[in-house]
């Protein structure tokens, strides 16, 4: 999958003077699901990425199916930061998808406000482990669809609600992780949904 490296900064963007609350955000999900594109294409500084070279020797090891054009895979994980407002900046963490490197997720998982699960219809029941890791941390997270080409018309939001068993409060969206606007879209979805919990949280109290 193409990522949208046209639109990456030349240079670092300073961080404003005026930020002031800076939010962990976790990107997970499935194998090849385009989680490094995401991080890409929404950073406003060049991101730091663990990508290595695919060889042999993860032949039989990762499941390429449906993804066979990748090269690359991310071994550690993607780092990026984006800005909201000139005081909400988001850092943003993909973790790698092969299920080898999953040892990794829960250290990512700490001292993470939310998170997204990207999901490729093609290979859905990659998402099940993201989305019980999260479950069982106790994490916020939404469901970001990333369509690929000729995907909108195979299966809707509520189509893959049900297949995954989504509860109805879990916020879904569809997005193209190439694309920076669409991927800020995700973003903020995430960042209203945490707003949500907080203020009902609030009002509990």
């Amino acid at each position: 999958m193409g990522s949208a490296t046209s639109e990456l900064p030349s240079r670092r963007t300073p961080l404003a003077d005026a930020a002031e609350t800076g939010l962990k955000i976790v990107i997970v999900g499935g194998f090849g699901v385009g989680k490094t594109t995401l991080v890409r294409s929404v950073s406003e500084i060049r991101p730091l990425n663990t990508e290595e070279v695919m060889t042999q020797a993860g032949m039989g090891v990762d499941d390429t199916h449906q993804i066979a054009g990748k090269t690359t895979t991310t071994v550690a994980f993607d780092f990026g930061r984006i800005s909201l407002s000139e005081t909400m900046v988001l850092y943003l963490f993909g973790a790698p998808g092969q299920e080898r490197f999953w040892f990794l997720w829960d250290r990512l998982f700490s001292g993470t406000l939310g998170a997204v699960v990207l999901v490729d219809t093609r290979r859905m029941d990659d998402s099940w482990y993201a989305i019980d890791r999260l479950e069982h941390h106790g994490t916020p997270f939404v469901v970001a669809v990333n369509r690929f080409d000729g995907d909108s018309a195979r299966h809707s939001l509520e189509e893959i609600r049900q297949a995954l068993a989504l509860p109805g409060h879990v916020p879904m969206i569809d997005c193209d992780a190439r694309v920076r606007q669409s991927g800020k879209d995700v973003l903020i979805t995430l960042v209203d949904h945490l707003y949500a919990l907080a203020t009902a949280q609030e009002a509990t109290l």
